[in-house]
């Protein structure tokens, strides 16, 4: 198929502390006298973008992860590599990276170049169009502040050993987001992403083959949906492209059903799975189970304090020209 590997919560250990959504130094209204047809530009061209590509959503928000998850939101990730730097796009866990996430920000950057030249960030580009598109696609809305600066530097060195895989314990994983600021709460509500896209079955191949001495597949499977997924990856070693949905019950909706899957053995990655066996995770997918609402204020919350994370602001940063590589 060909679709992309929707992103899993990745999380650096170069990551700057997180600034509170309180104590931002962005605001909503950054550029209201600067280029006020922003967030009109911007809403036309994610709608059009994701009526035309179904997956750009998932697309974006894996990508956005990615570029807050190393150094900030700062548009790092969007940097092509050169002989002389080898940039974070290019560090192997982000190869898979979706073309339509990079795609919606390189358009609705050339609408903004026209309408006020110099004006608007990479970095503010895409945390408004991962908005957007969650809200597309029946999400909640949230407040994004703006006036981000693009980054300096992007290097696959600062990526390469420092982003958390699905095959990673809880522990692993709770600590990783606790060290960065994130609750298991607010881990567990940003989890949610997978209500959309896809996975490849390389990512979870090693649940479904062989697993072990008494069983071909993972034990925690629901096993009809082993089976299928069997099925459906079986020539992944041949065709690397091969994807599942990442929730099989309202793959293209943003809703609660990812939690739904859970107890039903219905989880794609282990890491999913892992949420509702483990007891300090297993509460809040509860929560999230029986109330979507509560699911949604957790999300929108959660993706407000990220997206405000180690951001660069004043001299720390830039205004690129083009969003793949630093001014001169």
């Amino acid at each position: 198929m060909g679709l992309t590997l929707v992103f899993f919560l990745f999380f650096s250990v170069f990551l700057t502390p997180s600034l509170s959504k309180y104590h931002s130094p962005l605001n909503t209204a950054y550029y209201r006298r600067s280029c006020p047809r922003f967030e009109q530009i911007m809403q036309e061209t994610t709608t059009n973008k994701q009526i035309t590509s179904p997956t750009t959503a998932a697309a974006t928000l894996r990508l956005f992860f990615h570029d807050c998850f190393v150094g900030g939101c700062d548009a790092s990730v969007l940097v092509s590599s050169t002989p002389f730097n080898k940039a974070e796009r290019d560090a192997e866990i982000n190869l898979s990276l979706p073309g339509d996430g990079f795609d919606v920000v390189v358009r609705a950057k050339t609408a903004l170049e026209l309408a006020c030249p110099g004006v608007v960030s990479c970095s503010d580009i895409l945390a408004v169009a991962a908005r957007n598109l969650v809200v597309q696609t029946g999400g909640p809305f949230y407040p994004v502040n703006l006036g981000r600066k693009d980054s300096f530097i992007s290097k696959a060195s600062l990526v390469e050993g420092n982003l958390p895989r699905p095959t990673m314990t809880m522990d692993q994983i709770i600590n990783i987001f606790g060290s960065r600021g994130f609750s298991v709460q607010e881990m567990v509500a940003l989890s949610g992403a997978h209500t959309i896209g896809f996975s490849h079955c390389k990512e979870f191949s090693s649940n479904l083959y062989n697993y072990n001495k008494t069983s071909q597949y993972d034990p925690s499977y629901n096993p009809r949906f082993a089976r299928a997924l069997r099925n459906a990856c079986n020539n992944f070693q041949k065709d690397p492209t091969l994807s599942v949905f990442n929730d099989v019950m309202s793959p293209n909706k943003f809703d609660n059903k990812y939690y739904q899957n859970l107890p039903k053995g219905l989880g794609l990655l282990s890491s999913d799975r892992g949420l509702f066996s483990d007891p300090r995770t297993r509460i809040h997918v509860e929560e999230y189970i029986r109330d979507q609402d509560a699911f949604f204020k957790a999300f929108a919350s959660a993706m407000q304090k990220l997206s405000d994370h180690g951001v660069k602001i004043g001299r720390r940063g830039e205004i690129r020209h083009r969003c793949d590589s630093f001014n001169n």
